[in-house]
């Protein structure tokens, strides 16, 4: 009788031990997928969207996104070799794009951007860039594109530049949901 207790004992420890290894496989196969195909979390590489997202911030990104539209930050990738960029949706396709250079802001089909929408003082369009090519504009955005800017206007690269360009739909990995880190700037995306 002994050795049938210590036979069931041991098979209870086994399916134990199983059912946890069973549970940790399935919850790591399902994050995984989860992580991969819907969501990523994204490290912010420079000071181009200072103040809302800072350099080695951490950003939850969906990949299951719609269109894009004005004031979505979104993440895009194969644009420059230093890896994906962050910025800001300014315009989509078939809408014009200009600068008035005497209140230094972004207007789009005629009227002036409100900034503060996002978190950024208005009027912070100069450029330090001074060894890039700039477009000439007013430019339309063509269609299956948008056009970006970093929040920080003086630091960042962007599709004011024909380095960066209009930004093919295509291009973009997803849209800004949660600022992760540091924990001051936890919240929702601006």
């Amino acid at each position: 009788m002994k050795y049938a207790s210590k036979g069931n004992k041991r098979k209870k420890v086994s399916l134990f031990f199983f059912d946890v290894a069973d549970v940790l496989v399935s919850s790591i196969v399902i994050v995984a997928i989860v992580f991969t195909f819907l969501f990523r979390v994204i490290t912010v590489d420079g000071p181009s969207m200072t103040p809302n997202y800072v350099d080695g911030g951490k950003v939850l990104v969906s990949s299951w996104t719609t269109s894009p539209k004005l004031g979505d930050v979104v993440i895009i990738t194969d644009v420059l070799e230093a890896g994906p960029i962050i910025k800001r949706v300014i315009a989509t396709e078939g809408q014009t794009v200009d600068f008035d250079t005497v209140t230094k802001s972004v207007v789009v089909d005629g009227v002036q951007i409100d900034d503060s929408q996002f978190g950024v003082e208005s009027g912070i369009t100069e450029v330090i860039w001074q060894n890039y090519e700039m477009l000439n504009f007013p430019q339309v955005v063509p269609k299956g594109y948008v056009f970006v800017l970093g929040d920080n206007r003086i630091f960042s690269k962007d599709s004011r530049f024909a380095e960066i360009g209009m930004i093919d739909k295509r291009k973009i990995l997803g849209k800004a949901l949660v600022n992760i880190y540091p924990f001051k700037t936890f919240g929702a995306a601006k």
